[in-house]
């Protein structure tokens, strides 16, 4: 059996905060393999996002082992997990984070300039059609609705061809049209590129596209939801 693309033994966070330190995760396992799409739901607070920031690197894990592609993530450190996570992963949030001083193609080639891609501006102008906006390449995010915000910050995730395809609530801020879009694309563009998706939801009908739903309460894996009863809280 080929190794996990993640894999995560026994995974602990915690955050100092202004009434002290809190713990967020206890004692996480879990792997996936590639190419899988998993979806983790489970009430607000029930840790979901911060699994996914660990996941990526972009928190670190105070507890455990985290591996991504073979790489001990918990021993890099800042600069080379932006290393990893420009090579080989790609991460979508919920309220966009697109650079507002510049434009869409812009945005979508800045990771493929600073990866060394001499074709970067091609190859964001392609990205941007295969998500229905090249018409708005010069556009600016200010210009822009949700949805196509939103689209444009998938076109940036998944330009540089990531390994591992990480989202967080990527529908929470779109209404159901535009939701039901960006699902559809989302899982497009895992499906044409191979790539492992992990995302975090609320949504019923998103969670039920996945290969398989983890439920998060408390910090705790509670449960593998079955395929035929998946349902998100």
């Amino acid at each position: 059996m080929s190794e996990p693309v993640l894999s995560l033994q026994d995974v602990h966070l915690a955050l100092d905060g202004n009434a002290g330190r809190v713990e967020i995760l206890h004692g996480v396992s879990l792997s996936v393999p590639k190419g899988e799409s998993l979806g983790l739901i489970g009430p607000s607070g029930s840790g979901k996002s911060s699994l996914l920031m660990v996941m990526g690197g972009l928190e670190r894990a105070t507890g455990g082992s985290v591996s991504a592609l073979g790489h001990d993530l918990t021993g890099l450190d800042e600069d080379a997990l932006a290393r990893f996570r420009r090579d080989h992963m790609g991460v979508v949030f919920q309220s966009f984070h697109l650079i507002p001083t510049m434009t869409a193609l812009e945005n979508v080639a800045t990771p493929l300039e600073l990866a060394g891609h001499r074709d970067a501006f091609d190859r964001a102008a392609a990205e941007l059609d295969v998500v229905g906006l090249g018409h708005r390449a010069d556009h600016y995010p200010t210009q822009m609705s949700g949805g196509e915000q939103q689209r444009v910050a998938l076109a940036r995730a998944s330009a540089p061809r990531p390994d591992i395809l990480l989202a967080d609530e990527p529908t929470g801020n779109l209404d159901g049209a535009n939701g039901d879009a960006i699902m559809d694309l989302l899982f497009g563009l895992r499906d044409k590129h191979g790539a492992t998706l992990v995302l975090v939801t609320h949504s019923n009908t998103l969670a039920g596209r996945c290969d398989r739903v983890i439920r998060l309460r408390d910090g705790r894996i509670d449960e593998a939801v079955p395929q035929a009863t998946q349902a998100a809280e």
